[in-house]
């Protein structure tokens, strides 16, 4: 387990940060950008949870998703330079994915189906739901391109589960607009 006995250790005030491993990156290097992101997104399903009173399914699932976004964060904080690790390090696996799509399964099972593009709204649930959402599309656009950049590697496993977790938070605010029923519908060109 983590232990965090002291919370300000001031190797920070430089600008940089520590990776896991131990390199230091500056503090707006991509890769901190990215984790750092996912755990935007991390806070952003925290405050939708304040708001799901009677949604037990939503609660269960969205607390696994949270743990697993701190994996991806310890995935992304701790490089693949190629070499062997010290120690096992922290990564996305393939079963991570498949129980997310598990769930978006389950809970897109029942929706209302859609006749146009959702505007995000409705119950509270869900405009937090969208918020975190637009979040983590913007973790997975960093990790992306991260992913792109010469020596940096971000696995496959990681990429597609940042992938799931917008998909799943847009099916789970639909869910949470009770089952796709009070969605907020985007009317083309309604205000011309």
């Amino acid at each position: 387990m983590v232990r965090l006995n002291k919370i300000y250790t001031k190797t920070g005030d430089d600008g940089t940060t520590a990776l896991v491993s131990g390199p230091r990156r500056l503090k707006y290097d991509l890769r901190v950008e990215a984790y750092g992101t996912i755990d935007e997104a991390n806070s952003a399903i925290g405050v939708a949870r304040l708001h799901m009173q009677g949604m037990p399914v939503l609660e269960r699932m969205l607390t696994s998703i949270q743990n697993d976004l701190f994996d991806l964060g310890a995935d992304l904080a701790t490089p693949d330079d190629g070499k062997p690790p010290a120690h096992e390090s922290l990564r996305i696996v393939d079963s991570q994915v498949a129980r997310i799509e598990t769930d978006i399964d389950e809970l897109n099972a029942d929706l209302q189906p859609l006749k146009s593009f959702v505007l995000p709204g409705g119950h509270s649930a869900a405009a937090h739901l969208h918020l975190a959402r637009t979040i983590a599309r913007r973790a997975e656009r960093l990790m992306v391109e991260l992913a792109r950049t010469d020596g940096e590697v971000v696995s496959d496993a990681a990429l597609k589960y940042v992938n799931r977790v917008s998909d799943f938070l847009f099916v789970a605010a639909r869910h949470a607009n009770d089952r796709g029923h009070a969605d907020v519908l985007w009317v083309p060109g309604k205000n011309r």
